[in-house]
């Protein structure tokens, strides 16, 4: 009978699975985007991987999404680098370059999409999921893939959760103490790349950036602490994630990526209005 009602509910749990663990990392490194004034940085990255996956397309016209993130994995982080590079070699302000480089990539992306579209290349309406999400799509091994990549980046965020630590709250006081500063800065932005390939089959590139920032919107709202405020953040977007899944399939018409977004959405208005008021956020 058990074995019945989960095969019943097969594709449900797939997909609050993997939705789950997308908000838990999402959620988890969204906290230091917000607190190191870099909230743009997450929605930059998400649309600078969408040429990526439109070149890894064309070069394998596989419709294996693993081998299509990778593709936007390595679109964004040569996006994440090039701002880096700007950002300390010109006298442009970081929001200018993130700006800048948003525009560029997705409009790369758009062209490239346009180009396989004329030449109708076969299976090429899966890149349509990637801009707009598909979580309904997920498969059990995708959130195998999920998985490894959601506990080897939040590995990596325990692992050096000092020295990100000190990143965020006191950057020069860390290249004082000899920590390697612009590499805990790339570390720490490819862990967030890592974090936005997860969710770009799930919620797509359009609000990938919003399961970055809103559950740390909503955490900070709550807390002073940066441990509380990271599980904090971690159980709004799995809450939201499982919540938004579960909504979905009951109304068939309802997408899954936008109504997390309206859940976590809610969580940010509530914590603005009902949440203590507070100064600064500490380690």
């Amino acid at each position: 009978m058990i074995s019945s009602l989960l095969g019943s509910y097969h594709t449900l749990i797939i997909v609050c699975i993997g939705t789950m663990l997308l908000g838990i990392t999402a959620g988890a490194l969204g906290v230091f985007a917000l607190l190191r004034k870099q909230s743009l940085l997450g929605d930059t990255i998400s649309h600078a991987a969408l040429p990526g996956i439109a070149l890894m397309f064309l070069a394998t016209h596989s419709r294996n999404p693993l081998i299509l993130i990778l593709g936007g994995s390595i679109a964004g982080c040569i996006g994440t680098i090039l701002m880096l590079v700007i950002t300390r070699l010109t006298k442009l302000k970081q929001d200018t370059v993130l700006g800048i480089i948003l525009s560029v990539f997705f409009g790369i992306g758009l062209v490239l999409m346009t180009v396989i579209q004329k030449y109708a290349i076969p299976h090429q309406s899966i890149l349509n999921k990637f801009l707009f999400g598909s979580a309904s799509t997920l498969i059990v091994e995708d959130v195998y893939a999920m998985a490894l990549i959601a506990i080897f980046t939040l590995f990596f965020l325990a692992l050096f959760w000092k020295e990100f630590t000190l990143l965020t709250f006191d950057p020069a006081y860390a290249h004082a103490c000899g920590y390697p500063v612009v590499m805990l800065d790339i570390g720490l932005t490819i862990l967030m790349v890592l974090a936005i390939s997860l969710g770009l089959q799930t919620v797509g590139v359009v609000l990938m950036s919003a399961m970055l920032i809103a559950p740390a919107a909503a955490a900070y709202q709550w807390t002073t602490r940066l441990s509380s405020m990271v599980l904090l953040a971690s159980l709004i977007g799995a809450l939201s994630s499982f919540t938004g899944s579960l909504i979905s399939s009951w109304y068939t018409h309802i997408p899954t990526g936008p109504m997390i977004v309206v859940l976590l959405s809610t969580f940010v208005l509530i914590s603005f209005f009902c949440a203590p008021r507070h100064t600064r956020v500490s380690s």
